[in-house]
């Protein structure tokens, strides 16, 4: 980085103020100027972290919880919509079939999400694209019944 030289600054004391038959006993006003120094500060910028270590953190946070990451609501009208479709005599659900339910479509999708991961590392690449979805979801159907 170049070197730059400082500006010498005026410095206004307080204890220096105007005494005889004109003043008002106010401090000096200061020049209109504006300081370079003190406009840098206030236009900084927040700090930006790396691409990548947000979502790294937010992966390890998320990791070390146990509740749920689908919210209950949307998933449980979603459910009633599709159960309606199929069958629309079916009305009650009990809650204790809903959170397991849930709870497997989560374990359904995360190990999809960490397969098609797999399948992107496995093609040298750190994205993961379309093609790694329908690879793993073509290799998880080979040990499922369905």
């Amino acid at each position: 980085m170049a070197r730059t030289k400082q500006i010498a600054k005026r410095s206004v004391s307080k204890h220096k103020i105007a005494v005889g038959p004109y003043s008002t006993n106010t401090p000096p006003r200061t020049s209109p100027r504006k300081n370079p120094a003190s406009s840098a500060g206030e236009n900084k910028r927040p700090h930006r972290h790396k691409p990548g270590t947000q979502a790294l953190r937010e992966i390890r946070r998320l990791q070390k919880t146990v509740n749920l990451l689908i919210p209950a609501a949307p998933f449980i009208r979603t459910v009633k919509e599709i159960s309606n479709y199929f069958s629309p005599e079916i009305t009650r659900w009990q809650a204790e079939a809903l959170q397991a339910l849930q709870e497997a479509a989560e374990d359904y999708i995360i190990q999809l999400f960490e397969d098609s991961m797999l399948c992107a590392i496995h093609a040298k690449r750190v994205t993961v694209m379309k093609k790694d979805w329908e690879l793993a979801r073509r290799l998880g159907k080979k040990g499922q019944p369905w």
